[in-house]
């Protein structure tokens, strides 16, 4: 049986949920589209990702592999395009280290491209009636980070690449609690997504991989 990595990532920064890690842990085990998924939850620590990337790829050969990760003022499911050769945070990773304009393989290419099919996962998302949209950075955080390692980590005919899921309502709820309803922020900043339509979108993003250029994941009667 052919086989699919996906990857979300622990808490950070004060969010007290990760949608990628539950995506992950929801999609472990299952069968999609004939391969069977595997899901790992990656920290967020510069100086420790190598090791858990290499520990999730250990004794693997998947035929794809798709890392998901909070943005945490995102309103839709993001698609990312590129991913940089910098590591530039705003706030410290969960080991209290502030990386500043650090290269995350001095010598390595500038930027790495997605290897996913992009634009039939964003038709195939819309299609289903769940938001989403194509993206030109993934950050300079451990997101960014994540998928440059993995894409230089992973034979070119490996599908691989990056999509960032926005809060669920839960975080948004709590957030507008603790400012009593009267956030300073308003609008896309306070979008959110249930977790049942970031499962389905990572559902439908791991089929259509699958499924090959110009191929398509079929209905979604057949994902769920």
């Amino acid at each position: 049986m052919r086989s699919v990595l996906v990857t979300g990532f622990e808490t950070f920064g004060g969010h007290d949920e990760n949608p990628s890690a539950l995506v992950a842990t929801t999609l472990d085990g299952r069968e999609i589209a004939g391969a069977r998924v595997i899901g790992r939850i990656l920290p967020v620590d510069l100086d420790g990702l190598d090791a858990a990337l290499d520990a999730a790829l250990a004794d693997q050969n998947p035929d794809a592999v798709l890392a998901f990760g909070l943005a945490g003022n995102e309103a839709v499911i993001r698609l990312e395009r590129v991913a940089l050769n910098v590591a530039d945070f705003g706030i410290p990773d969960n080991a209290g280290v502030m990386r500043r304009n650090a290269p995350l393989e001095p010598g390595g290419p500038d930027a790495r491209f997605s290897r996913l099919p992009l634009e039939a996962i964003l038709d195939a998302t819309l299609a289903a009636g769940i938001p989403a949209r194509l993206s030109d950075t993934a950050g300079l955080y451990l997101c960014n980070a994540a998928m440059y390692r993995l894409l230089g980590r992973l034979d070119a005919s490996v599908p691989c690449g990056f999509v960032h899921l926005p809060p669920l309502p839960g975080q948004i709820a709590r957030r507008l609690r603790a400012a009593d309803g009267r956030p300073a922020e308003r609008g896309a900043s306070l979008a959110s997504l249930p977790l049942e339509l970031q499962v389905a979108a990572a559902t439908i993003a791991v089929a259509t991989t699958l499924a090959g250029p110009g191929g398509h994941a079929g209905g979604s009667e057949n994902l769920f």
